[in-house]
């Protein structure tokens, strides 16, 4: 059943919201993050296994999300998070040391990735119910919060403002605007709280309708035989997310400091660099559910990986903060349709529910997203930075050879 016009409209600004809203949190912090080194005294590779403990916050939440959001409902669990999300992204501001600053990024990384699950998962549902591309302006959304964020945090950091009293504003603003996101969707979406993980668990837990009993001896066809089946399948799409993910990772923690060390920019107004970055995500994003509708994903996202390797050569050849912005700017937008594409590539996982397939994809993800800073600063402390940004030319011919695995057309509604 679709989605009348005036409750699919509240529903996608509703959705919008949750997006904007995550990006907002989390890029809030980031422009900080080189005053943070200093104030810290961290060097490359402390720096990079700091940071990494986001992406281990993640990785350990595992199948959390799936279990919250099929015992309160996907919604429930994206207001519930963002509120933890921003207590810890704040509390990130009062570190006095490396393992402090590592213990409040892991639970960013934690709740992040709950939140992230459960938004998708809202808007996989509208998308399939309207019957037509809108995920990658959903992301957009959250480079959109992410870019005004940062540019906030980057105006308050050049002039002087405390780092903690701009992070609890924040959180106080994230907090009004879940819940302002949760009213605009009010009861006008059904079905976000999905199926368990596992095929036998639904079975189980007793869908009675004749239509879907139907549904499901049509479906036991495709399904796989074994987990290791569905992770085979899941692998590449994961795969896609990871160049997608880490291109982000790098603009977040890598972007700003590469500004000062290539391009001598200060280290108070280096937050310029994430903000190209996240800017030109946004405007690929914005640009990308039509792309993809007339294009298909694979082919987008294999154009996405040239601009990615092309914008990398740019990084690591640049000595001017021109050339610099510019080639963050195309691996930007090169990266904007790669998780969208997968995630919602998915949530069509023969074998698995909607929230099992997307947390599938989101956990794997996370584990490759692990790495890269780690890598990036042991590259670095070995040779130099422009050595260790280097590998933003791998992830380009990465995503170019693993695109494929994208659906071709625009994804068809249940």
């Amino acid at each position: 059943m679709s989605l009348r016009p005036s409750s699919g409209a509240r529903a996608i600004a509703g959705v919008g919201l949750y997006f904007s809203c995550n990006g907002l949190v989390f890029a809030a912090l980031l422009p900080w993050y080189p005053l943070l080194v200093e104030r810290l005294g961290l060097r490359s590779w402390e720096f990079g296994l700091v940071v990494a403990s986001f992406a281990l916050g993640a990785i350990i939440s595992s199948v959390v999300p799936a279990r919250l959001i099929s015992r309160f409902g996907a919604n429930a669990v994206v207001v519930g998070g963002t509120v933890l999300l921003g207590l810890s992204a704040a509390a990130t501001a009062w570190s006095v040391n490396g393992w402090m600053m590592a213990a409040c990024l892991f639970l960013v990384g934690f709740f992040d990735a709950i939140v992230d699950v459960a938004q998708n998962v809202v808007g996989i549902g509208v998308q399939e119910r309207l019957s037509r591309v809108i995920l990658s302006s959903m992301h957009a959304l959250w480079s959109l919060g992410g870019l005004v964020s940062g540019a906030v945090a980057t105006t308050a950091a050049a002039n002087g403002m405390d780092m903690r009293v701009h992070l609890a504003l924040i959180t106080v603003a994230s907090i009004i605007v879940i819940v302002v996101a949760r009213r605009l969707i009010g009861d006008a979406v059904a079905g976000t709280r999905p199926s368990k993980f596992d095929v036998e668990d639904d079975a189980e837990a007793g869908a009675g309708a004749s239509e879907t009993a139907a549904a499901s001896e049509t479906a036991g066809a495709r399904r796989p035989r074994s987990k290791r089946a569905i992770l085979l399948m899941a692998l590449p799409l994961a795969v896609v997310a990871i160049c997608g993910t880490a291109v982000e990772d790098i603009a977040n923690n890598w972007s700003a400091l590469a500004a000062v060390e290539f391009s001598r920019v200060p280290a108070a107004t280096a937050g310029i660099a994430f903000s190209v970055v996240i800017g030109s995500q946004c405007l690929g994003r914005f640009s990308g559910d039509f792309l993809v509708q007339r294009f298909g994903s694979s082919r987008i996202a294999r154009l996405g990986g040239a601009l990615i390797a092309l914008g990398g050569i740019g990084v690591v050849t640049a000595i001017e903060p021109v050339a610099l912005l510019l080639g963050l700017g195309l691996m930007g937008y090169g990266s904007a349709t790669l998780v969208p594409g997968a995630l919602g590539a998915a949530a069509h996982l023969p074998g698995v529910g909607k929230a099992g397939g997307v947390t599938l994809v989101n956990w794997m993800m996370r584990i490759g997203y692990l790495g890269t800073s780690p890598l990036v600063g042991v590259i670095a402390g070995l040779s130099t930075l422009r050595w260790g940004l280097s590998l933003l030319i791998v992830i380009g011919a990465v995503t170019m050879i693993f695109a494929g695995r994208l659906p071709g057309q625009q994804p068809q509604s249940r």
